[in-house]
Order: structure tokens, then C-alpha cells, then sequence
């Protein structure tokens, strides 16, 4: 085996209400692909922001290349060759791809930043590994798995040889997941050892050496891959065996609950995708899936119908009413729920508390509010029963700030708040974002019973498997169209990815 770059021996961290590690040890060697695998929740990223310095530990030893050091602040870490990419991106919205690269690195000669060494160094490493980026683009004009790699050559441009991926795929489109794994295969074969913190077990299998598992921040074990399989891995983590194979059953198909008649975008803002006249329903009783690479039009469309965006034509119903120029208020008290893409930046409030984001579309309403007063006990009612129900784990409970939790624990709050609320049409983008198995098998099954109990579903997802495995109908979109309809049980993967790709379309009629 080779030499130990990493040891964190015995590190225990709590927070108030919760201990997030209890004596955990783990190691990573020279040239190693470490997978870190745990629950949502379990105490991985909060294992690596002690490693990055973002935390203290409160007892433990770390070892770098076998030297006992004190890591404080992101700034130590650097020193020691130890980079991070996060898994929400830590990048200045409104700076430029290279201005981002070089924060906090930057040279100076007399006072006046050296751009343009940094500009032949920072695309040096983008050809090197074909991340094609634009030095001069924004952050906030870019793509998520652009801002990915911006992340990546951020850590390669300080040198660091200790990388550590913080769900590094949760936000990527299949096609981007698989460039990523190949990048890191690359970066290991430099010399580089990297830590991998996912819950995508195939990609474990793929790429890594070793997997440790953590679960409600203990360490279960330490294995090599090759040794397990995905089942056991799986049942390592949530403590039980987890199944992902769902029977739908044929769907009792009640009244149209969407109505969407050539919806358009062609005066497109920064940023945007075009909509070229979208035509299709979605009944109570069906989940009806939209597949695409991300970047066809999917958010477009999403904001439309949710009413966050208004610079679209065409016409949207809700349960036969004419929508398309109500606000969000509206839609939502008039039986739209809607769980976003983004869950920061349209799901939650994160430094509201955890009761507080629960209500966030009801607090208005007489069973929370009484003469414009709060019912704040009404309120931690209804929150203690979600957070218990959908087993979000929080330190404080209701009580948490919500910033705090894992971004697992933040989607499982907003799912539960956008289920249990009443409505007759859910849209879900991306509801299994980042969450592990166990999770994933639950919210699949909240969605299954959401249409056995008569509501319509509206799945916007980028994993195949989850498109395949619990839809009625699946719409592809290519470059702001719907290209074909199919079902699960007529299609393949691979027919699907023609169609995705654009190589194969066909022509879909929707009935009046």
C-alpha cells in the first residue's frame, strides 16, 4: 500500500443538539480515490470541513503526510496541498471565471493585479483537461457544471494535491457526471489523491479504491470497493435494505390538472433559453416525467408555469383556470406545489428557522395566522410532524437555523413542506438532488402515492433511472421542444439518449 496522505484519527465534532462525528478515523493514501459514503446527514462534509479548516474538531489528531497539524482556516489547508470543492459552490456570482479562479491567490506587482500570467495559467489547466471554460464569462451566466469546473481549476491552480469533492455530481447532468469521474481518474493518475463524497453508489463502484461509511456520525467501516457490492454498500449506510424498484400499477387517470398551449419564450433575458411553442397536459393520477440534458429549456419552463418568470407567451391552466398572468401567490393557494431546482434560491430562507420555512407558502392562512398574528405553537406543530415524518434531521428541530443543515436534510424540508401542503398539481425539479438512497426511495414513494391519491405530477429530472422508474409518461426536451413522448415500458436508455441528444425526434400531437 502506498504511503498515508491523510490521517484524521479519532475526530469528534458536535454541534448544539447534535454530535455530527464521534471518534472517527479514517485514511487516505497516495494516488487513492477515497469514496466517503453516509446519509444524509451522517457527518461527511462536516468530516471534511474539519480536513479543509473550515471547523475545529473538539478532540482528534490530523496527520498530513504524516506530520501532526493544526488546520484552522482554508488558508492552512491550502498550505498543506489540501483543496475543496463544496457542494454548494463557493463562487462570487458577479466576477468573471479567471477573477474567481485567482480570489484570494492573486499576484501583484506594485499594487496592480497580474491578470494575464494568471489568464495563460488558469486555461493551461482548462486544456490540459478539456474544460473549455470562458476566462471572461460571469459566474452567474454559466452553466452548473461549468461553475463545477471553475471549482476544480481553482483547486489545481493553488497546487493543491489533496482534493476533496464534496458531492461534487448532485447537480450534474448524466453526461457531465461521467466527464467528471473521467477528470478524476486523470487527476489520480497525475499523483493526485482525492476524497469523494457521494451517494450514487454506481459511481463508487466506478471510480474508487476505498469506501468508508460513516452513519449518524460513526464510523461503520472501511473496505476496498471491489469487495462489495452496491446492495451491501447500500444496506452499510441507511442500516437496512433499501429498494429502489417500484410497481406503479396502471394510473387512474382523472380530470386535466395542467393545460399548457404553445408556451414561448423568444424574448429571452441574460441567461435564458428559448420555448418554441410547448403543447401537453398532465392529468390528476399520472406522474408525467420531462427528460432532457439540462440547459434545454427545462428551467425556462419550470419558472413559467411556477410564475417566476412572466417573459413567456402562450397559455397555462391549473385545474382549467387560466393562469398565465396570476402571481406565484395564486398558483400556489390555488393548488400548485412546487419543489425547485434551486434549492437556496427559490426553496428556503436559510437563515430563517427551520418552523419558519415549513410555512412559508401557508403562514398567511387561519390555521397559522389569527388577526395578522402568528400562530407560533400551530406553527411548531406542524413542523415537528413533518420533521418527523419525513426524518429531517436537524440539531434543534424546529428550532434550527436552517442554513446549518446538510443540504440533504434542506431538500428533505422542502419536499415535505411542498407534499403535505394541499394541492392538486406538484411540480418536482430535481427532488432526490443529493440525497442518499434510503431518502430516495422515500420521496420516490411520497410521489408515487402523491398520484395514487389523485394529484398530478409533473417530474423534471436529469437521472435516467429515476425517469424510467417512476413515470407513466416521459416528454423529452431538445433545445426548448418537445421532441418525443414515450413510456417507460416501450423505451430504453439508450432511445431516450437520441432523443436527448437530438439525433432522433418525433411528432407529438396533444388532443383538445
Amino acid at each position: 500500500m502506498t504511503k498515508k496522505v491523510i490521517e484524521m484519527l479519532d475526530i469528534t465534532k458536535t454541534f448544539p443538539g447534535v454530535v455530527a462525528n464521534e471518534d472517527v478515523t479514517i485514511n487516505l493514501h497516495e494516488g487513492e480515490i477515497l469514496a466517503l459514503l453516509g446519509e444524509n446527514g451522517a457527518g461527511k462534509s462536516t468530516l471534511m470541513s474539519i480536513l479543509f479548516g473550515l471547523y475545529e474538531p473538539d478532540s482528534g489528531t490530523i496527520r498530513v503526510k504524516g506530520k501532526e497539524v493544526d488546520i484552522t482556516d482554508p488558508n492552512e489547508a491550502t498550505k498543506y496541498g489540501i483543496g475543496m470543492v463544496h457542494q454548494h459552490f463557493k463562487l462570487v456570482q458577479n466576477f468573471t471565471v479567471l477573477e474567481n479562479i485567482v480570489l484570494g491567490a492573486e499576484t501583484t506587482k506594485g499594487g496592480v493585479l497580474q491578470m494575464k500570467e494568471a489568464r495563460k495559467r488558469a486555461m493551461e489547466i482548462s486544456d490540459r483537461y478539456n474544460f473549455n471554460i470562458d476566462p471572461d464569462a460571469l459566474i452567474e451566466d454559466i452553466t452548473v457544471g461549468m461553475q463545477q469546473r471553475v471549482e476544480i481549476i481553482k483547486m489545481l491552480y493553488r497546487d493543491n494535491d489533496i482534493l476533496i469533492f464534496d458531492e461534487p455530481t448532485a447537480v450534474l447532468t448524466p453526461q457531465e457526471i461521467t466527464e467528471l469521474l473521467q477528470i478524476m481518474k486523470k487527476l489520480v493518475a497525475e499523483g493526485k489523491s482525492i476524497i469523494f463524497i457521494t451517494h450514487k453508489l454506481n459511481e463508487i463502484k466506478e471510480v474508487a479504491d476505498t469506501v468508508t461509511v460513516l452513519r449518524k456520525g460513526r464510523l461503520i467501516g472501511t473496505v476496498p470497493v471491489s469487495s462489495v457490492s452496491v446492495e451491501e454498500m447500500s444496506e452499510m449506510m441507511v442500516g437496512r435494505k433499501v429498494d429502489l424498484n417500484f410497481e406503479l400499477g396502471t394510473p387512474k387517470l382523472g380530470d386535466r390538472v395542467l393545460r399548457v398551449r404553445d408556451l414561448t419564450i423568444d424574448h429571452t433575458l441574460a441567461g435564458q433559453k428559448e420555448l418554441k411553442g410547448l403543447n401537453f397536459d398532465v392529468r390528476a393520477g399520472e406522474i408525467v416525467c420531462i427528460a432532457g440534458i439540462d440547459g434545454n429549456g427545462q428551467s425556462e419552463l419550470v419558472e413559467s408555469l411556477s410564475g417566476l418568470i412572466d417573459n413567456y407567451t402562450g397559455t397555462i391552466e391549473l385545474n382549467n383556470e387560466d393562469i398565465s398572468k396570476k402571481n406565484i401567490r395564486f398558483r400556489n393557494t390555488h393548488g400548485l406545489s412546487h419543489i425547485p431546482e434551486d434549492r437556496h434560491k427559490h426553496g428556503l430562507i436559510l437563515d430563517y428557522d427551520l418552523q419558519k420555512n415549513m410555512v412559508l407558502q401557508q403562514y398567511f392562512e387561519p390555521a397559522f395566522q389569527n388577526g395578522g398574528f402568528i400562530k407560533f405553537d400551530e406553527v411548531r406543530n406542524y413542523s415537528e410532524v413533518l420533521i418527523d415524518q419525513y426524518d429531517v434531521r436537524a440539531g434543534k428541530g424546529p428550532d434550527t437555523i436552517t442554513r446549518s443543515m446538510s443540504g440533504g436534510n434542506q431538500q428533505k424540508a422542502i419536499v415535505a413542506r411542498e407534499i403535505e401542503r394541499p394541492h392538486d398539481l406538484l411540480i418536482a425539479v430535481q427532488p432526490t438532488r443529493g440525497l442518499d438512497v434510503g431518502a430516495i426511495e422515500y420521496i420516490h414513494s411520497r410521489l408515487i402515492d402523491d398520484r395514487n391519491n389523485g394529484k398530478g405530477v409533473l417530474l423534471i429530472s436529469f437521472e435516467l433511472n429515476e425517469v424510467l422508474g417512476i413515470s407513466d409518461r416521459i416528454l423529452v426536451m431538445y433545445e426548448g421542444q418537445i421532441v418525443a413522448e414515450v413510456t417507460p415500458s416501450t423505451t430504453t436508455e439508450q432511445e431516450l439518449g437520441l432523443y436527448m441528444s437530438g439525433a432522433k425526434r418525433m411528432e407529438v400531437k396533444v388532443n383538445d
